[in-house]
């Protein structure tokens, strides 16, 4: 199982999301307050991913310590209701 940072991250703010794996690279799609966000891990000469959770509407890629990255980010987030 990959992006297992990311996952803890959704799991502490109470995010559900769908988890798939294709070819060693790990994918994750959630919503957050009405907003679809995704992370989509890929390898090409250096492991990364591409994810919208800084702007919804924007697309980035988050290479070096990635997960740590975008963990961040979603912690940082307010928490769920309920």
């Amino acid at each position: 199982m990959r992006l297992q940072q990311v996952q803890d991250a959704l799991k502490t703010k109470k995010i559900t999301y769908e988890y798939t794996e294709e070819d060693g690279c790990g994918s994750i799609d959630f919503e957050f307050r009405g907003l679809r966000y995704h992370i989509w891990e890929y390898e090409d000469r250096q492991w990364g991913a591409e994810t919208n959770v800084f702007a919804a509407g924007r697309s980035q890629d988050i290479e070096g310590d990635y997960e740590t990255v975008i963990s961040d980010e979603i912690r940082s987030w307010p928490d769920m209701v309920g």
